[in-house]
């Protein structure tokens, strides 16, 4: 079984946290005797650092256990720094990419992985994720976009002709939703996340982006959120609205069925509605290990879905 949807911190980068802690704001605490210690960086989206998070053997251990053969892994979201300038986020990023690169190097039937790129600033991320690719990694992951930016705005061209020059799989992840309206019962995380991937990838097929980067494989965490479930009205709309229309060369659907989409869903009938809007062959496992939230392990095997990924 493959997992295409996991975290991890390599070693290096934590000794650059604690190297930069007054930088990036970084601050570790102890929250409840029975836990590791939690890591929050500029004051956002503390989590616990779990030790499948950070010790090497720890992470393929507890994979091997769960009949996991091969992960493709990613860096944590919490770890974008994209609010930070541009030399904090690019030399973090490098650090994050040599480190994992040098772990699959070690273990190349084991994991995969993808790098973290400085999306603030799109020359450098291009730079990056060239770097890091020449290096063996299989692409990046990124966050739904800037504050102010969607990532169809021209700002991101030098970034995107990278990644269809390359064929690289570009796997969308988002950050905590911080609508105002959402700071309660925990629905940040709960309906914020999937939304933000439902507003992001939503952007992208309606802007006819994945006709101009034909090449780039693009991946959406937690089932692609809301878009598959509403993919009926954006068909709708494309047949009665020449704003829809005008930048598509097919209907919503068609474009729905050129993302790949992980398994994170925890709900049989979610799932199997996924495979049969998008075909089994767009569909991949993934868990969010070792977050607290994670669909672990893999439910589906997704062996059409990894081959059309990873090839």
């Amino acid at each position: 079984m493959f997992d295409v949807h996991t975290h991890f911190i390599p070693p290096d980068v934590m000794l650059w946290l604690k190297d930069h802690q007054q930088t990036v704001h970084a601050k570790w605490e102890r929250r409840a005797p029975d836990q590791e210690d939690f890591l929050t960086v500029n004051g956002k989206w503390s989590f616990e650092l779990k030790k499948a998070f950070i010790e090497p053997h720890r992470y393929l251990q507890e994979q091997e256990a769960a009949g996991v053969a091969h992960s493709l892994v990613s860096p944590i979201p919490q770890l974008f720094m994209y609010d930070f300038p541009d030399e904090i986020t690019d030399e973090l990023s490098a650090v994050y990419n040599r480190s994992l690169a040098d772990w699959i190097q070690a273990h190349p039937d084991r994991i995969s992985a993808l790098a973290t790129v400085p999306l603030n600033n799109p020359v450098l991320a291009a730079k990056e994720l060239k770097q890091a690719m020449e290096w063996g990694l299989k692409g990046a992951i990124i966050g739904p976009g800037l504050s102010h930016r969607m990532l169809t705005d021209d700002f991101f061209t030098p970034f995107w002709e990278e990644a269809d020059a390359r064929r690289a799989i570009i796997f969308i992840h988002p950050l905590l939703c911080e609508d105002p309206r959402l700071k309660k019962r925990m629905m940040p995380n709960l309906i914020g996340v999937p939304w933000e991937t439902t507003v992001c990838a939503a952007d992208l097929l309606l802007s006819g982006m994945l006709d101009k980067y034909r090449n780039v494989k693009i991946l959406l965490a937690h089932g692609g959120g809301f878009l598959p479930y509403q993919i009926g009205r954006l068909n709708e709309g494309y047949t009665k609205w020449k704003a829809v229309s005008s930048m598509l060369e097919s209907p919503p659907g068609d474009y729905l069925r050129r993302f790949w989409f992980d398994t994170v869903l925890w709900n049989g009938a979610s799932l199997r509605c996924l495979i049969d809007l998008v075909g089994e062959e767009q569909v991949v496992p993934g868990s969010d290990f070792p977050f607290d939230l994670c669909s672990w392990p893999p439910e589906f095997d997704g062996g059409t879905g990894i081959k059309g990924l990873m090839g």
